[in-house]
């Protein structure tokens, strides 16, 4: 019985939503429509749909003959409803006193009288049709004082009583939305048409704005699109629309990830297309897609056409500015001096042509290649990227090559087939790994020095997949010098100040957990970093080492040998440690070891992947460790997960809905929420991003942990030695003051850091 309400909650949540949702592509719609009969005719439906009702009537104003008229479809004809604007119907009424009218039966004669004495209603459409009118809402609407129509909606699908009050309320709302669109296209069947017609017809400039914009942009040397964008404020965005909608195509913003086309750009040279603004951007199917700054310019797509060598062209819009930026990054130099074009342009030269599937175009020894890798691993250090992932495909498809930034991969480039083999021993040359050997996965790594001096490491994978070719994927790895400080990893101040003085402690077990990617090795570093005294003795046991840190002993796994984790905690027993880190408790010798070495007076760390901090201590358990002696070592487990952190240059506070707060609410636990004395009102706010350039319009730039952390106390102990379940270890957990990875995320939203959504992307509990 308790769940109903929940369920009921959550239904009216979806339905709102989803009303909310319809809402906004109707209100689209209404403003992109090209006339006022598309309206009548062809948006009614749609309209109709966000209503419980059966049918919608919309009347526009015909002042000089003083009616209102509607226009329906019968057969492929156009045909009009003429109503005068009296008292002697409900739509002339309205019309008439703009009053909003809402009845419960047209055919109740004493309610229409006692709206007015000569009101009627007629029925001759009801005989015609078979169809019983009974519920009518007919509600004007206007631009500003201006009578522009009626809005009239029947029969409620649900209920005998009137429309209701939130029906009426979003009723109100459109007939806004008609008003003001009514006005836009009366003005704007009056005016020529121009690229900038959306804008006029929005009101984001005036017709005298528009036309004094011509002149001064002239004046001052600059587009008349970058001159709106600075004296009016017009976003890019409705600019873009504008655009769209004139030349029916898409509109292309700068994109810094873009893929760039070095097959499509090879034989362009850089400075006919900065004249002329056009470039190759992509090709889809057979088809190439270029932007232009006017794709209505018949000669210059005449001139596109011929130096592409093909008729199959589809034509995009950007501004002039984007073009350039687009020019500049296809042909621009790089740390190697050469673009990515350049390149691919002199493998093209060296080879003379594509070459049969099987042979190597160039060879792993050539400078061009040389080169081009260079250049992926510079531009992959310039991006923030974690991972380098080069996956050739099987025939006479490009190798394509991503890049791993935030958490999310996209695509970098593409290198055409003929080149992949030699792309593929260049970075096994570069890893000293055997190139011969493409049956087995190799590793390896790579120590790379830019042009400006910064060294960087790469951990490199091997993996033969389908089709008798080997992926790479390649591992940008941290620096000691660039290890973010504890305080700086987001712990808020409970979980920080636990977190350190377990690490302190002169003996015990410290284990950081969760999935592959969370971030488990850069927190045990900046742990270790923490405590990285001259005075302490610290083995690792990594599998990889990805970060190397000076005054630690670090030592690399090998068990093709024999010398696993749990062996290399032995040998590291007999070396005098103070701290011992293990890279991952992956069976139970190992994690025995761990226990018994953490008992003998060691600090010790590792890494399990678990989904939560209490679901650890279970999973130990389950591997046959001892729970007495399991008791004694443990110090702290440390839960964390990675999500986006809002775009600083756009995120912006908004007041949410009371919905959306209650979600809030619910996630965290309400009477957990309660403790915060956090409130609903008007001075509640939340953050969201809008999305800019200088985060690629995705909203989001860099990542952020979220953590939950389980302190070993006496009563957690005793727990533990019981082996009580999860739920028992969670809830006293969370008694003595640990925060789920839920609510740490929660709290890091409402501080700004990162978003709702985010969080629940990445942790359910």
């Amino acid at each position: 019985m308790g769940v109903q309400p929940n369920l009921e909650t959550q239904a009216s949540v979806d339905d709102e939503l989803r009303i909310r949702k319809n809402l906004q592509e109707i209100t689209n719609r209404i403003h992109a429509a090209q006339n006022i009969p598309q309206i009548l005719v062809e948006l009614k439906d749609g309209i109709l749909n966000l209503f419980n009702a059966y049918s919608i009537t919309i009347y526009v104003v015909d002042q000089p003959r003083n009616e209102i008229y509607s226009m329906f479809l019968a057969g492929s004809q156009l045909k009009e409803i003429r109503v005068p604007i009296n008292n002697r119907s409900i739509a002339g009424y309205v019309a008439s006193t703009y009053n909003i009218v809402n009845i419960s039966d047209a055919y109740n004669q004493a309610e229409l009288k006692a709206l007015d004495f000569e009101l009627t209603f007629d029925s001759s459409w009801d005989k015609k049709s078979g169809f019983r009118t009974r519920q009518i809402l007919a509600i004007p609407f206007f631009y500003q004082d201006k009578l522009m129509g009626v809005m009239q909606l029947i029969n409620r699908k649900k209920g005998d009583n009137k429309f209701t009050e939130a029906e009426i309320a979003l009723a109100v709302e459109i007939a806004e939305t008609l008003g003001i669109a009514f006005h836009n296209q009366q003005r704007f069947a009056r005016r020529r048409k121009t690229r900038f017609d959306f804008l006029v017809s929005r009101g984001l400039i005036s017709d005298q704005e528009l036309e004094a914009s011509w002149d001064e942009a002239r004046e001052q040397k600059e587009t008349i699109e970058k001159y709106m964008m600075n004296k009016y404020r017009i976003s890019k965005d409705d600019i873009g629309r504008s655009f769209e909608e004139f030349f029916r195509c898409r509109f292309i913003s700068f994109n810094e990830k873009t893929v760039i086309p070095g097959d499509l750009t090879k034989n362009l040279k850089k400075d006919y297309l900065q004249r002329e603004l056009w470039v190759p951007l992509e090709k889809i199917g057979d088809n190439i897609h270029v932007i232009v700054d006017d794709p209505n310019n018949i000669i210059k797509r005449d001139a596109i056409e011929n130096l592409l060598k093909t008729k199959k062209v589809k034509y995009d819009v950007a501004l002039p500015e984007d073009i350039l930026k687009y020019i500049n990054m296809f042909f621009g130099g790089t740390d190697t001096g050469q673009s990515f074009t350049d390149l691919l342009g002199k493998m093209e030269d060296e080879v003379g042509g594509e070459e049969e599937e099987g042979t190597d175009a160039v060879t792993e020894s050539d400078s061009v290649i040389m080169q081009l890798v260079n250049k992926i691993i510079n531009d992959a250090s310039v991006r923030r990227c974690s991972d380098i992932h080069i996956e050739p495909n099987v025939g006479k498809k490009n190798v394509e090559i991503r890049f791993r930034v935030d958490g999310d991969c996209g695509i970098y480039q593409t290198v055409p087939f003929s080149y992949r083999q030699a792309l593929i021993s260049r970075v096994k040359i570069m890893s000293n790994l055997d190139i011969t050997e493409k049956r087995k996965p190799q590793d390896g790594k790579i120590k790379f020095r830019r042009s400006n001096g910064d060294d960087l490491e790469l951990r490199v994978a091997t993996i033969p997949t389908s089709g008798g070719v080997e992926d790479i994927v390649m591992r940008l790895l941290a620096k000691s010098d660039t290890l973010m400080p504890l305080d700086g990893m987001g712990l808020l101040k409970r979980n920080l100040d636990e977190l350190v003085k377990v690490i302190t402690k002169p003996y015990g077990m410290v284990l950081v957990v969760g999935p592959t990617g969370s971030g488990k090795t850069t927190t045990l570093h900046s742990a270790l970093h923490h405590i990285n005294t001259p005075d302490k003795k610290i083995w690792t046991a990594e599998d990889p080492v990805e970060i190397t840190q000076y005054g630690l002993r670090q030592v690399q796994v090998q068990s093709k040998i024999g010398f696993d984790f749990a062996a290399a905690m032995r040998a590291f027993l007999r070396a005098d440690p103070d701290v011992i880190m293990v890279g991952e408790m992956r069976d139970y010798e190992t994690a025995k070891t761990g226990v018994e070495a953490s008992l003998t007076g060691h600090l010790v760390f590792s890494t399990l992947h678990t989904n939560s901090a209490p679901e650890t201590i279970t999973r130990l358990l389950d591997m046959g460790i001892d729970p007495l002696n399991f008791a004694d070592a443990l110090l702290g487990i440390l839960a964390q997960r990675l999500v986006r952190t809002l775009c600083k240059s756009c995120k912006e506070e908004y007041h949410p809905t009371k919905d959306e707060f209650e979600e809030i609410v619910e996630s965290y636990g309400a009477e957990s929420f309660a403790k915060l004395g956090i409130t609903y009102d008007d001075k509640f706010r939340l953050y969201r991003s809008r999305g800019c350039d200088a985060c690629d319009k995705t909203g989001y730039k860099g990542r952020l942990g979220i953590h939950e952390l389980v302190v070993a106390t006496d009563s957690i102990k005793k727990l533990i030695m019981k082996k009580e379940p999860v739920e028992v270890l969670r809830a006293k957990a969370m008694e003595e003051g640990m925060t789920t990875l839920l609510q740490d995320g929660i709290l890091k939203a409402l501080k700004g850091m990162t978003d709702f959504n985010q969080v629940r992307r990445v942790c359910i509990k």
